[in-house]
């Protein structure tokens, strides 16, 4: 049985509100899937780069919550 990993990424927009896409690792399938909207997709290559990408896109959720 193939071991399951997750892991997130999470910006806050302009007006405070935290956006959180998780990104879900089962053998070498990854899925991609945001909290606030729903969104959803396959990402073999990447998934932490295309999650910042939705959040920025989508949501114009850019804030680091590191402040960097």
């Amino acid at each position: 049985m193939p071991r399951t990993d997750s892991s997130k990424v999470s910006r806050w927009d302009l007006h405070g509100r935290e956006h959180v896409v998780r990104v879900q690792r089962t053998g070498v399938q990854r899925t991609i899937r945001c909290d606030t909207c729903g969104w959803r997709r396959g990402a073999q290559f990447l998934p932490w780069l295309k999650a910042e990408e939705h959040l920025a896109e989508a949501h114009q959720a850019t804030v680091h919550p590191a402040g960097t």
